[in-house]
This record gives structure tokens, C-alpha cells and sequence, in this order.
């Protein structure tokens, strides 16, 4: 496409834009912002820097060379991230979510709900421990959720209670899996099964995690604004009872101020940011030195990466690798927290302009995390910055990382 050469990104993607015959609303809509906020890109009043953005205007555009969109680097292929990349667990989960409660015919033994919650637990922690978590856990997911639907539709009283406290939680290790690879139908429909049946086992650690839940949905879908409110409303309502609650519960209390953090920390609010971070790091000061969360793997390291992942947000990249040097990593045993770890770190380094430490970083959250790294907006995000900005004797390197995550065909 022979864009004038000349031209800035902001002016690019208002050529490109006018070119496809698209409207200010339109092109910001698809990208989950507002026309003000394009309207202020394309006159340079306002820099794009975030990559997901980027990534994400370039697939709407219908680009697959970002160098067309940024004016460098143009001549190689690449794969933005869009709402749904491709993967092979999407039919089985869509089938399941589709069958939900349609059989008729009733099982000859009632389900055994504690059988059920162990295989629950343990895809959780596959989840958390395998560095091709996506496929392992994928394979999974259609089988708990017929089984967790079967549970609720049969049982009564206090078991069912407890079966729907199991479905929520097999809704939202669906929700993990299918963020950022599947169509953003599937992505509300699985997100609201998970509150509804939260709503049915109506205890606190049930509703704080589907709170939580719910809240990266919104996130994701650039309603951060919203997010903020379902998941301080939930730690608000759980704040006078912490004293009373399982050790579990508060963990989902401190998960809870965490994402509250990182929200207010993508939209630059720095002081709120902090506070509720502060809020987490107190949450895990009060429970046992070890402590970590089943599912959100919430603890003293978890609160750690967290400040890296504000500080990064915020872009303070001393703050975020000062944090980042404190962190043992072998003190998180979820593979892909450790490369999210690797992630926030090189996203720091990019900020100051240091490609060489920046791509032996995320060597090592490939290497920890695979999968984590291809289908994580932020992760392909440090990578495409990298291959796009980056010259010289690195440049074959980070070709090479591009491609072995999917990123440059």
C-alpha cells in the first residue's frame, strides 16, 4: 500500500482509515476507545504508545505489515493480535457452553462433587505449572464444563450449592484459557455463567471470584471503568468480614485490590494505583509467610509482580525493574506468572530504550512460558516493539523471536 512516506503513525492511520472509508467512531469503536481519543492520534496531539493499541489498529485496518501502520520496519509480515487468535480447544468449549443443560436424560449415579472439585484443582494447578498450559488445560475444559452443568441440574440443597461453587470456578479457568483467543461472545458468555453461578453458591469467596473474573472481562474489553467498580464494590462488601473469613477469601480480597491496581494504573491514575496495591500488600502481609492462592496464585511474590506490572503501566521504569530485582523467581510456581514477570521486566527495558536487555528478558519468558507469550496481548506487544525499533547486530535475534512466537510469518 503506498502510503505517503512522509506522513507521521497519526497521520498514517487517519490515510488509512479515510482509504478503507471508515469513520472516526467506526475505527475507534473496533479498537474499544473514543473518537476524541483517535480524533487526538491522528493530530499528534496525543503519542501512541501502547502496543496493544497499535496491534489492534493495524488488525482492524486489515494490515498485516505494521511497518505500513508505524513507517518502519516495513517488508515483513506481521501477525497483529486480534480479539481472537486461533486455537484448537475454541470448537470443544464453544460445544459445551452451546449444550449447557439441553439433556434430558438424568445420569444413573449422582455426581460426586468432591471428585469433581479435585479435577477442578488440578487443572488449576496444570494451569499454573505447565509451560503449554493453553493446549493442556484446553483439552480439559469441554469435559468440566458438561460435568459441572450435569452437577447442578441434578443435585439439591446443600450439595448443589456446592456444585455451583465448583461450575463458577470451572468458568473462570475457562475464562483464563480463552482470554484473547476466542470470539468476545464466547468470552461474556462464559464470564457471565461464572458470576450467575457464583450468584447460586452465594459465599463470599464464590462472589469475590467471579468478581474478579468479571472484572478482567470488562478490562479486556476496554471498560475499565466498569471493572473498577465490580471488583472495589466486591472488596468493599468483603472488607467488614475479613476478620471472619478463610485464609482463601482473603486472598481473594487481596487479588481483588491487585486488579483494581493494574486497572487504574493502565489509565495513569498514579495515586490510586498505589493505594490499592498498598491494600493487596497488606492483605498478604496478614496471611502465613507461603501463603498463595489456589487459582489466583494471590501472595507475597504475586503482590511483587504486581508492582512491577503498576509500575511499568505507569511508566516508571526504574520503579518497575527496582521491584523486579527484589522478586526470586522460583518463589512463584506458576509458569506463567513467572513470564509475565519476564514480560514486565523487557516492557520496562523497551521504555528506556535498552533492546539488549529487553530481548534477553523475553527470551527467558518464552522459554518459562510459550504459550503464555503467544497468546498474551502484552507480551507480543514488547516483541512487536522490538522488531519494530530494533537495528543492528540484534536485529537477526529478534527476527527470530518474532517468528518462533507466531508474530512474523
Amino acid at each position: 500500500m503506498d502510503v505517503p512516506a512522509d506522513l507521521t503513525m497519526g497521520e498514517r492511520i487517519e490515510w488509512l482509515r479515510r482509504r478503507r472509508g471508515m469513520s472516526r467512531p467506526v475505527l475507534a469503536g473496533l479498537c474499544g476507545r473514543g473518537p476524541d481519543w483517535l480524533k487526538k492520534i491522528e493530530s499528534g496531539e496525543r503519542e501512541l504508545r501502547d502496543h496493544r493499541l497499535i496491534l489492534r489498529l493495524a488488525c482492524v485496518l486489515g494490515l498485516t505489515d505494521l511497518g505500513v501502520l508505524t513507517g518502519a520496519g516495513a517488508g515483513e509480515v506481521l501477525q497483529p493480535v486480534s480479539p481472537a487468535l486461533h486455537h484448537e480447544s475454541i470448537p470443544g468449549i464453544w460445544a459445551a457452553v452451546k449444550k449447557r443443560n439441553h439433556s434430558a436424560v438424568r445420569p444413573a449415579e449422582a455426581p460426586d462433587v468432591a471428585a469433581l472439585r479435585a479435577r477442578v484443582d488440578a487443572a488449576w494447578r496444570l494451569w499454573h505449572g505447565s509451560r503449554f498450559n493453553r493446549s493442556e488445560v484446553g483439552a480439559l475444559l469441554a469435559d468440566l464444563i458438561g460435568d459441572g452443568e450435569v452437577a447442578v441440574r441434578v443435585l439439591d440443597g446443600p450439595e448443589r450449592r456446592e456444585a455451583y461453587a465448583v461450575l463458577a470456578t470451572i468458568y473462570h479457568l475457562v475464562q483464563q484459557h480463552i482470554a484473547y483467543i476466542a470470539p468476545a461472545e464466547l468470552v461474556w458468555v462464559v464470564a457471565d455463567r461464572g458470576m450467575s453461578s457464583a450468584q447460586y453458591a452465594d459465599t463470599p469467596e464464590a462472589l469475590a471470584g467471579a468478581a474478579w473474573c468479571y472484572g478482567n472481562a470488562l478490562r479486556e474489553t476496554a471498560d475499565g471503568d466498569e471493572a473498577l467498580a465490580v471488583v472495589i464494590d466486591a472488596a468493599d462488601a468483603m472488607r467488614p468480614h475479613l476478620d471472619d473469613l478463610g485464609e482463601d477469601a482473603r486472598g481473594l480480597y487481596g487479588a481483588l485490590h491487585l486488579h483494581a491496581a493494574i486497572t487504574h494504573a493502565k489509565s495513569g491514575h498514579d495515586g490510586d494505583a498505589w493505594a490499592h496495591w498498598q491494600r493487596g500488600d497488606a492483605t498478604a502481609k496478614s496471611l502465613p509467610a507461603g501463603y498463595l492462592h489456589p487459582w489466583t496464585v494471590f501472595g507475597r511474590t504475586n503482590v511483587d509482580i504486581h508492582a512491577v506490572s503498576v509500575a511499568a503501566d505507569l511508566r516508571r521504569a526504574g520503579t518497575a525493574l527496582e521491584y523486579a530485582d527484589r522478586i526470586d523467581p522460583e518463589t512463584m510456581p506458576s509458569m506463567e506468572r513467572q513470564s509475565r514477570l519476564w514480560t514486565e521486566s523487557a516492557r520496562s527495558h523497551v521504555q528506556r530504550g535498552e533492546h539488549t536487555a529487553a530481548l534477553h528478558l523475553m527470551k527467558r519468558a518464552v522459554t518459562v512460558g510459550p504459550e503464555a507469550v503467544r497468546f498474551t496481548p502484552a507480551a507480543r506487544g514488547v516483541i512487536a516493539e522490538l522488531w519494530r525499533t530494533t537495528r543492528g547486530p540484534l536485529r537477526n535475534d529478534v527476527v527470530q523471536l518474532a517468528e518462533n512466537v507466531g508474530i512474523v510469518d
